[in-house]
């Protein structure tokens, strides 16, 4: 199955990772079609993985319901009230990417943390207790049962990308992942251009993601573009699956033969958007260190919007992680850190 649709087929790679969900030994081939999507494209599409379509269908319902409120009663849950839990509302150009306000608006979560949690006690940038819309009561539960699945998810496909680096298949969880940083983030693109001084391509701009692992469900709407080769290919919605690509650290500990591929958004469809971010990143304290692969060092800083190597960092995830959160919310981060 590698068809997306006869009249807009982007080429990139539709995967049945069901062998990996369940376990099964064709799971080393599947494990093989990630290793040259991750490869050839940096970005892949999953079917077969699991997660129950009715909760991904509530998820949905709810969002629209919360997104759909006025400014007042979504403020009631904004991200100055996260605190250095980093969780909330933000409004429209409240976020930025590359210096410039994004066309959206947006929800932060993450693994839902007591008080009392030792890493919340610590004041741990980016752990805590999420925000929740008070008169939305089922949001919550629809949230966390969602993210518990998408963790799940996560270990899985990871454990599949270990396979395709000839590595053992609890490689990432026995170094980054047995408590993975997990951080979600549900975002509304409202039709452009809706604000002066936006333009259509302005949804959100070229970037690429920090981390291990992001699993994006979008809506039928599609505006989710790819940089593949300086070229620009849409990758349209297919029913009941999530698009998956790898994060810079994930290029960094494979030399860049994984590739961390840059991408953005523009809703053209004159329709409010949805898209659903699950990232399934290293543990906050981990150091991240390269694999060692019989292959020479691939650095594409010099192709990079921004010409920064991802493999000239050194340190924690976490001082990775911050450093580039703080430049997506420079307002908070001067309250926060």
């Amino acid at each position: 199955m590698n068809k997306i649709g006869t009249n807009h087929h982007s080429g990139i790679p539709v995967i049945d990772v069901n062998p990996l969900v369940v376990g099964t030994e064709a799971r080393r081939d599947v494990a093989a079609k990630m290793g040259q999507a991750c490869r050839e494209w940096g970005f892949f599409y999953v079917v077969g993985h699991g997660v129950d379509e009715y909760l991904q269908r509530r998820l949905e319902e709810l969002s629209r319901d919360f997104f759909a409120q006025d400014l007042g009663a979504k403020l009631q849950i904004s991200m100055s009230r996260g605190g250095r839990a980093w969780r909330g509302y933000f409004p429209i150009a409240g976020e930025l990417t590359s210096g410039k306000p994004d066309l959206k608006e947006g929800i932060y979560f993450g693994a839902e943390l007591e008080p009392d949690h030792p890493l919340v006690k610590a004041g741990t940038p980016m752990h805590g207790p999420n925000l929740f819309p008070p008169d939305m009561l089922q949001f919550r539960e629809i949230v966390l049962d969602y993210m518990t699945a998408m963790t799940r998810l996560g270990h899985r496909l990871m454990a599949g990308i270990a396979l395709s680096l000839g590595l053992e298949e609890s490689y990432f969880a026995d170094r980054y992942t047995s408590d993975p940083l997990i951080l979600f983030r549900i975002f509304n693109y409202p039709p452009a251009p809706a604000l002066p001084g936006f333009e259509k391509s302005q949804g959100v701009g070229e970037h690429t993601d920090y981390g291990l692992l992001t699993i994006l469900r979008q809506d039928m709407l599609g505006g989710l573009e790819v940089k593949i080769k300086s070229r620009w290919v849409p990758a349209p919605p297919l029913p009941n699956s999530f698009v998956c690509n790898i994060g810079d650290m994930l290029d960094r500990m494979t030399a860049g033969h994984y590739l961390s591929t840059p991408h953005r958004v523009r809703n053209l469809a004159g329709h409010n958007r949805l898209s659903f971010a699950f990232f399934f990143d290293p543990n906050f304290h981990a150091e991240v260190k390269p694999i060692k692969i019989d292959e020479e060092l691939r650095d594409n800083k010099d192709e990079r919007w921004d010409r920064a190597s991802v493999h000239e960092f050194r340190g924690t995830y976490g001082d990775y992680l911050l450093t580039k959160v703080s430049k997506v919310f420079p307002q908070l981060q001067r309250q926060v850190l």
